[in-house]
């Protein structure tokens, strides 16, 4: 079995969103980190300040398919407008995984046969 990590960055107000639409594809366990994203364009508030806004990081570790299905189904929470993008999801391949939860690698095997 091939194991990928997603990465999620979406806007803080579309976390739980996020979180629900991949745990109902089948993602178990995640880790959710709180951060600030710095824009290439500046917005402007009142007072002349600026607020690029919170960003929540979703980590996950996927079955290589169900990694694929749960960028897709982020990407329409994020990107419900192909020309306005409000987060940033990506997948990379991991080689080498030590420590998963054995029940997690069950539900992963049992959709796999379920794709079949």
């Amino acid at each position: 079995m091939k194991f990928s990590a997603l990465v999620a960055i979406v806007p803080e107000d579309l976390e739980q969103e996020c979180i629900d639409a991949a745990r109902e594809l089948g993602a178990g366990g995640m880790t959710v980190l709180s951060g600030r994203g710095i824009s290439n364009t500046t917005r402007k508030t009142f007072f002349g300040l600026t607020y690029d806004g919170s960003q929540s990081v979703l980590l996950m570790v996927l079955e290589r398919a169900l990694s694929l299905e749960v960028l897709k189904a982020l990407q329409k929470v994020v990107m419900p407008d192909p020309q306005d993008s409000q987060g940033l999801i990506f997948t990379v391949p991991l080689e080498h995984l030590g420590g998963i939860d054995m029940a997690q690698v069950e539900k992963f095997e049992q959709h796999l046969k379920d794709s079949l």
